[in-house]
């Protein structure tokens, strides 16, 4: 059975220490071994903001001390790690990476890794779950790994997929300072973690890459409508990609690839859009002592302030006068004599159906 490495539970965690020994203990809980060496112990003022969201882990970490830090044994998650303020130099599989602001590093576990961080360095840190990534992975591939998954550790912020990359991270950072922030819905938290991984394994450099370009399956649209059959069964349970994946009985790369193709759109904002037009549909026919939340909440959707949001933009009306609508064109037609309805010619029947 596969490891999974324990991240925090809560949501949103502040820390902040003087003492070398808290430090120590506090990274050392999570995965990380901190040396301080004895003359920086006094400078070392160490603050961390982070902020989690299922498989993912967004961490701002300065340090006013030069330290070294690196993961334990068995730690299992992937990390992205950006200065923003200061210099980093890397030790990864016994390759040295220096890294300044407008670059990264992205460490893969289990290298042999040694972080050099200098003094007043402050640092954006992204942890993507091993076990999503490798999964995701698979998914994508239509077969199991054969070797663990590495990365390319340098990665350049200032041009190609890494400039991408950083311009999505900094939305993330942004959006999730916001205590009302689209993110904490987990519907959508998790179309950004799948969007996150699938950005890296496509596009940037590891030893599944070759393999992944390679795949050059045949499908058909019987293979995509099965994949748009599983999600229309599934709309009001917690699915992502790879789940698609298996229903479709292809690869992902090749899936993502000719969804495109055939629907003009990704799996992921099909089954959003999908949501969507249940949840609407659902209001039109709602009993008369049902109420938005409630159905809303069968549909999959949790965060209703950002669901309202969107849900305006799409259908042009709030969810609230979709459902005050429909009921109202139900009590008028009960009011309306059978006589008036037979002199319509039965049109009120004919445009609201059950």
């Amino acid at each position: 059975m596969e490891r999974r490495t324990a991240l925090p539970l809560q949501r949103r965690q502040i820390f902040a220490t003087q003492d070398a020994e808290e430090a120590r203990a506090f990274l050392g809980a999570r995965g990380f071994l901190l040396d301080i060496p004895s003359r920086e112990a006094t400078d070392l003022d160490m603050r961390l903001k982070s902020v989690f969201l299922p498989g993912l882990l967004f961490t701002r970490l300065e340090y006013g001390a030069a330290v070294q830090v690196r993961t334990a044994e068995n730690y299992e998650d992937y990390r992205f790690v950006a200065p923003l303020r200061g210099r980093l130099c890397g030790t990864i599989a016994n390759e040295d990476v220096p890294c300044r602001p407008g670059a990264a590093m992205l460490v893969s576990p289990r290298l042999d890794n040694l972080l050099r961080v200098e003094r007043d360095t402050a640092g954006l840190n992204v942890l993507l779950s091993g076990f999503m990534l490798r999964r995701h992975l698979v998914a994508l591939l239509g077969e199991p790994l054969k070797a663990p998954l590495e990365f390319a550790v340098p990665l350049s912020l200032r041009e190609g997929h890494g400039r991408s990359l950083a311009h999505f991270l900094r939305l993330a950072v942004a959006e999730l300072e916001r205590r009302d922030s689209i993110l904490v819905e987990p519907i959508a938290a998790q179309s950004y973690r799948d969007f996150l991984t699938n950005a890296l394994l496509i596009y940037h450099p590891h030893n599944y890459g070759e393999r992944l370009r390679r795949l050059e399956r045949p499908i058909t649209p019987r293979d995509v409508k099965r994949a748009i059959d599983y999600i229309q069964e599934n709309l009001d349970t917690k699915i992502g990609l790879p789940e698609i994946v298996a229903a479709s009985g292809i690869p992902g790369r090749t899936l993502i690839k000719h969804f495109h193709d055939f629907r003009g759109t990704s799996p992921m904002r099909y089954l959003r859009s999908a949501r969507f037009e249940k949840v609407h549909e659902a209001l039109r026919r709602a009993e008369a002592k049902q109420n938005v939340t409630e159905i809303a909440l069968q549909c999959g959707f949790t965060h209703m302030g950002r669901f309202s949001v969107e849900y305006r933009k799409r259908f042009g009306e709030s969810p609230s006068q979709t459902l005050r609508g429909y009921k109202t064109i139900i009590a008028v037609s009960d009011c309306v004599p059978a006589a008036a309805q037979d002199r319509a010619g039965g049109q009120g029947a004919s445009q609201y159906p059950d």
